[in-house]
């Protein structure tokens, strides 16, 4: 059985390799957005295309269309269903063409592993100034292993669903200094996720990579430290878990259990 790495870029921009096959996480390929900067990490250097970009939602840090444009080559783009629409009108046909649109319970062939949308608890609109709406969601990516990317997400029952996992990427914290409990997770509820997901191995995401600009000194440690706050809580909430933090750019490499 082959090994499976995940490379975290910040934010919720991760390169997941499972068999051969390389997929890409709502990624943000910038160093500004609107108001926010990013205050570490570099700037994501892909190593090559990817055989697919998997877009959790619509909210613009997760949703990015420059940095879709950004991304070489012409991978898939894996996004909510009604999302292709929005994404040729910004970028152009040839990009709307590229679009697999999936709602939950809906899966799709990449390469050699099987993608398949799951539920997610969080808004799927653009942004309060924008009309256009979509489910938002989370992925299962079977390979190798069994991998779930969150997306953006609140607690829900029906995670318990998910598991068993080889690997969760589970988002613990914000881009600002307030974090709503309604369609998020801080890093109490991310271990509480990993409890209910049963995975073997767990990356803490969404954390750490941008805030506000001008703000740089307020609350300082929901931008430091919801990553080891996540790993302390999970070793109480889901023991059996191992729990990787990682830098900006470093990589996990797991190897499936058989």
């Amino acid at each position: 059985m082959s090994d499976v790495s995940v490379t975290w870029w910040g934010h919720s921009t991760m390169w997941l390799a499972d068999s051969g096959t390389c997929l890409l996480t709502d990624p943000l390929l910038t160093d500004r957005l609107i108001h926010l900067r990013r205050m570490a990490g570099p700037t994501p250097a892909l190593p090559r295309t990817p055989d697919a970009v998997l877009l959790s939602h619509l909210h613009a840090d997760h949703f990015h269309l420059p940095s879709l444009k950004a991304i070489p080559g012409e991978p898939l783009l894996v996004v909510p269903r009604g999302a292709a629409a929005f994404v040729a009108k910004g970028l152009g046909r040839a990009y709307g063409d590229r679009c697999v649109e999936l709602v939950p319970g809906d899966e799709t062939t990449v390469g050699a592993v099987t993608v398949r949308a799951v539920p997610a608890a969080h808004d799927g609109g653009r942004g309060p100034w924008s009309k256009l709406r979509t489910v938002a969601m989370g992925f299962v990516v079977e390979g190798a292993a069994r991998t779930w990317y969150g997306g953006d997400t609140g607690l829900f029952d029906g995670m318990t669903g998910f598991g068993p996992l080889d690997l969760a990427l589970i988002p613990v914290g914000g881009w600002g200094p307030t974090l709503a409990a309604h369609g998020h997770l801080d890093a109490a509820a991310g271990a509480e996720a990993l409890r209910r997901v049963k995975a073997a191995w767990a990356v803490p995401v969404h954390y750490g990579t941008f805030w506000p600009v001008g703000m740089g000194r307020i609350r300082t440690h929901m931008f430091r430290e919801p990553g080891m706050e996540f790993a302390r809580r999970a070793a109480i909430s889901a023991p059996d878990a191992q729990v990787r933090v990682l830098r900006h750019g470093e990589t996990l490499t797991i190897e499936p259990a058989a």
